[in-house]
């Protein structure tokens, strides 16, 4: 399994509930697939250098996972079609797990 990163970028109009909504989704769908949620960071309502959707303000969350290759396109496929969520990116932290932890 490789180490995987995902910063999301949800509309500071959801409230608490649907935050909180969104990222058990987003969990959800990473244990559907065999991958496993290390670290789920929720940076707050922060201030955008740009406007994204109008807004200059968006709710900043950093998900560190363990997941099957597979899971990246599963996981961005839920990404798009869920309302509230504005912008996103995966990145490979590293080929696999056990190497992150020895660099660590």
């Amino acid at each position: 399994m490789r180490k995987m990163e995902t910063l999301l970028l949800l509309s500071p109009e959801l409230s608490v509930e649907e935050r909180e909504t969104v990222l058990k989704t987003m969990d959800e769908v990473i244990a559907r697939e065999g991958g496993k949620v290390l670290v789920m960071e929720q940076w707050g309502m922060r201030g955008l250098a740009c406007p994204v959707r109008k807004q200059m303000r968006g709710y900043s969350v950093r998900m560190e996972d363990a997941a099957p290759s597979k899971l990246v396109a599963e996981l961005e496929r839920i990404i798009r079609i869920t309302d509230g969520i504005f912008k996103f990116m995966t990145v490979k932290l590293a080929d696999s797990v056990e190497a992150a932890e020895e660099v660590a």
